[in-house]
C-alpha cells in the first residue's frame, strides 16, 4: 500500500484567501519506516515544530488525521490512555491536545497524513461529530481514503494557482467519510441494522397516518424501548424525530407542487387542524406554509 517506494513531506503556506475558505491544509505525506527501525529515520525531514521525542509526546496548533497502512505501533494522548494501533487505524489529532505515538520496531509502520486547521474544522469538532476522547478509527485497508491522501500529496506537491481550495474540499470530503464509516459501525450487526431500514420503510410508507413508535416496535417483535435505543444510536434521533421529518418533507413537497388547500394538506398529513398544521410547520421551518408556498411559488432562483 506504498506510495510508490518514495516518502512525501510538505509543509504548506497558507494565505489570507486560504483562511477565508474555512478550512486549510497545513501539511501532507507519506512515511514507511521499515521492521526493525529504532528511531523514525526521517526526523530531519519534518519541521522542527512537528518533529517530537516519543519519550515527550508533542502539541500542536492543528488538527491531522493519519492512517496507518502497513504496521502496528501506539497512541496516547491527554485523554486517552496508550492504545495499541493496528494496520488500517486512522488516528484524529486534536490542537492543542498532547498526544505521543510511534511505530512498533518489530513491524515499522507505512504511514499517510494530512494536517489542517480553520474555522470549518473547529466548528465541527464543536458540534460533536468528532471527540478528542474517541480519536481511534478502525477502518481497516481502505482503498478510498489511500486514494485521497494520494490527491492530496500530489495536488499539494504541484502547487498551481488555488490548489489549497481543491485539497481542503478532499479533507472536508475525508472527514465526512470518516464519520459516515464510523458511525454504520457503531451499528454492524445485520439483523439489528435490517429491523431499523424495516421501521424507516414502514414509516415512509405511512407518512400520512403515522403509526405510534410503539406499534412499530411490536410488529417488529422487539420491545419499544430497545427499539428507541438502537434506532437513535443508528440514525442520530429518535423514531418519533424521524416520522415528523418525513411529515415534514412531505408537507413542504405538497405546498410546492401541489393545488391542494393548506387545509386539504393539514388533514392528509393526520392533523387535527390547520392550526396546528401551521404551528408545526413553522416550529420546524421559522416560516408559516402560506409564506413557504408563496416563496417557492415566487419566479427566479430561490
Amino acid at each position: 500500500m506504498a506510495l510508490s517506494e518514495d516518502n512525501h513531506f510538505n509543509y504548506l503556506t497558507v494565505n489570507e484567501t486560504d483562511q477565508k475558505w474555512g478550512l486549510y491544509v497545513t501539511t501532507c505525506g507519506f512515511q514507511s519506516i521499515k521492521p526493525h527501525s529504532s528511531i523514525n529515520p526521517y526526523l530531519n525531514k519534518h519541521l522542527s515544530s512537528y518533529a517530537f521525542n516519543t519519550k515527550q509526546g508533542r502539541v500542536l496548533d492543528e488538527f491531522q488525521l493519519l492512517f496507518v497502512v502497513k504496521g502496528s505501533g501506539f497512541f496516547q494522548s491527554a485523554s486517552v490512555p496508550k492504545t495499541n494501533i493496528e494496520t488500517g487505524s486512522i488516528i484524529m489529532l486534536f490542537p492543542q491536545e498532547w498526544h505521543n505515538y510511534s511505530f512498533s520496531k518489530e513491524t515499522g509502520w507505512d504511514e499517510f497524513w494530512v494536517g489542517f486547521s480553520g474555522e470549518h474544522a473547529r466548528s465541527i469538532v464543536h458540534q460533536g461529530f468528532f471527540r478528542k476522547e474517541e480519536p481511534i478509527f478502525k477502518l481497516g485497508i481502505n482503498d478510498e481514503f489511500v486514494s485521497l491522501y494520494r490527491q492530496i500529496i500530489s495536488y499539494a506537491e504541484q502547487e498551481n494557482q488555488a490548489y489549497q481550495q481543491i485539497i481542503s474540499g478532499i479533507v472536508r470530503h475525508m472527514l465526512g467519510l470518516l464519520y459516515y464509516k464510523s458511525r454504520n459501525v457503531v451499528v454492524s450487526n445485520k439483523s439489528v441494522v435490517d429491523k431499523i431500514n424495516q421501521a424507516r420503510i414502514m414509516m415512509r410508507e405511512n407518512v400520512s397516518s403515522p403509526q405510534a413508535p410503539e406499534e412499530i416496535a411490536s410488529q417488529l417483535g422487539v420491545s419499544y424501548s430497545w427499539f428507541r435505543k438502537a434506532f437513535k444510536k443508528y440514525t442520530g434521533i429518535s423514531p418519533a424525530q424521524f416520522q415528523m421529518n418525513l411529515r415534514l418533507q412531505h408537507a413542504k413537497d405538497l405546498l410546492m407542487n401541489s393545488d391542494k388547500s393548506i387545509t386539504e394538506i393539514a388533514y392528509e398529513l393526520n392533523f387535527e387542524s390547520t392550526g396546528q398544521f401551521s404551528t408545526f410547520f413553522k416550529h420546524k421551518t421559522g416560516t408559516t406554509p402560506r409564506e413557504f408556498r408563496s416563496v417557492a411559488s415566487a419566479p427566479g432562483p430561490h
